[in-house]
């Protein structure tokens, strides 16, 4: 007789998810499906809309990654009209992308992620939130945590128009420019968010790095994948989070291809599984295996630690210094074949990786608030709509976004398209699942801590599913175990 089990709270992501896991006879793990079960149709809709609408209709799609959205959306409206950005617009713009980038990280490793550690995989599901942290950390981190991303959020209030789904992006420009009194209190808070990062660095040092379960947990087989890595860099090959061009290297740090987004077609195909409204994308010059990881598969992931595998330096000097301990911990500093780093495939160090990018984000501010034009009031300029094709790509925090523009005449769309950070991830993911779920399930037997290091498998990849699918509503995981064969229900786990 099945047994059901209500877990509360909700898992830690943002939209709907469920797993399917298959038993054999023996109670083991035979196979194990993430679905999303919601259609994604935002493209549909945006047919018939104006261009230029377009960064605050797409901004809406999900309130976790808004800035990302907007940003890709205006990069292709500018594209599609023809039009560069003025370079002191295009300093606002990516100023406000990297507060948003130390607002997202920061909630994901401190509410998201961070509890899974901070607090412990076996707690009890009640205490693995931001407020277990809080407990755990005390009220002074708990306290530094709010302001990091209400300073950041004010930032994006002030230049983008609103806190959340900011509204100040125009074709080849921004709406305001920045004040000299602006700059200057900003310039604070960016220092205010480089002392942030290396703090949440250290914490992560000293709760995880240095507490040998968790390392141990960090370095096992349950979380580890060898598939090809993604990412934006910039003409130096460090990550760039705004512009750049895409890079991709294979399971042995072999740059296997280095593109425009304007290309990105010839480069990712996408899969549709009958079980899911997710769509897995895959390198199209390798080809679709199938569900495997390897040199020989098409899959690849899009995240943090991606964008690092891609890079050979970090563009700041705290963030490097980081980026090279990552690498020496993982003895991969400078040992592939072409004298690049090996990449890292332990799924885990995701966690690290995103602490780093937090920390280049912090000190990216800093600079582009240094930078003598970025007072500059000529940030609006008169843009003629027509015609035309634009691709605007930028990172989300969560992997690569890619939106597609087709216009007529009078900047009506026609056409639209759209891959999102999480989407990248469809496949990978579906890998970690499958592994944790075989690592970590034996005769039948599942517990709250067993189903909370499932989703560990994919709360890695900071999924955002009602972003890739569009979908509206509850996040709640469903958790089947069926027979092998007969597909018989043996347990089901819920959380809703």
């Amino acid at each position: 007789m099945s047994q059901r089990i209500t877990i509360d709270p909700i898992t830690r992501l943002e939209g709907h998810g469920k797993i399917e896991i298959f038993l054999n006879d023996a109670g083991e793990v035979s196979s194990a499906y993430f679905q999303v079960p919601e259609l994604r149709g935002f493209e549909s809709f945006c047919v018939g809309r104006h261009a230029e609408e377009m960064p605050n209709i797409t901004n809406r799609i999900c309130g976790v990654c808004p800035e990302a959205h907007h940003m890709a959306a205006i990069k292709a409206v500018d594209a599609a009209y023809g039009v560069e950005c003025l370079p002191a617009a295009r300093r606002i713009r990516e100023l406000i992308y990297m507060a948003f980038y130390v607002t997202d990280h920061t909630t994901h490793f401190y509410c998201l992620g961070g509890p899974d550690f901070i607090v412990g995989p076996e707690a009890p599901a009640s205490e693995r939130n931001i407020l277990g942290v809080i407990r755990k950390v005390g009220l002074d981190i708990g306290q530094q945590v709010i302001n990091t991303r209400k300073r950041n959020h004010e930032l994006i209030k002030q230049l983008g128009g609103r806190g959340v789904h900011l509204c100040g992006a125009v074709p080849g420009g921004w709406a305001v420019a920045v004040s000299k009194e602006q700059q200057a209190e900003f310039r604070h808070w960016a220092t205010e968010n480089v002392e942030f990062a290396r703090f949440s660095l250290k914490a992560f040092e000293d709760i995880v790095l240095k507490n040998p379960e968790y390392l141990e947990l960090v370095l096992s087989d349950l979380y580890y994948h060898e598939t090809h890595s993604m990412g934006t860099v910039d003409p130096f090959k460090a990550p760039n989070f705004y512009d750049g061009q895409i890079r991709v290297v294979d399971t042995l740090g072999n740059e296997i291809a280095l593109y425009n987004a304007n290309d990105y077609l010839d480069h990712v195909a996408e899969r549709v599984e009958p079980w899911s409204y997710l769509k897995f994308p895959y390198l199209k010059k390798i080809g679709w295996k199938g569900f495997v990881d390897g040199q020989e598969s098409g899959i690849y992931h899009a995240t943090p630690l991606s964008r690092l595998n891609v890079s050979d330096r970090m563009a700041t000097p705290g963030a490097q210094a980081e980026f090279e301990r990552l690498y020496e911990t993982f003895g991969a500093r400078g040992k592939a074949a072409n004298g690049r780093n090996l990449p890292i495939h332990h799924r885990l160090a995701t966690h690290w990786a995103r602490l780093i990018e937090l920390l280049y984000a912090a000190e990216h501010m800093c600079e582009l608030l240094d930078h003598p034009e970025i007072c500059d009031p000529n940030v609006r300029r008169v843009v003629q709509a027509r015609a035309g094709v634009g691709i605007g790509s930028v990172e989300a925090p969560r992997g690569t976004l890619t939106h597609h523009y087709e216009t007529d005449e009078r900047g009506i769309l026609t056409r639209v398209n759209m891959i999102v950070g999480t989407t990248n991830n469809n496949a990978p993911m579906s890998l970690s699942i499958m592994k944790a779920a075989k690592g970590l399930i034996h005769g039948g037997k599942v517990s709250d801590g067993i189903l909370n290091k499932v989703e560990m498998a994919f709360r890695l990849y900071d999924p955002c599913c009602s972003c890739a699918t569009h979908a509206l509503g509850k996040a709640p995981l469903e958790l089947l175990l069926r027979r092998e064969g007969s597909g018989a229900l043996l347990d089901r786990v819920v959380r809703d």
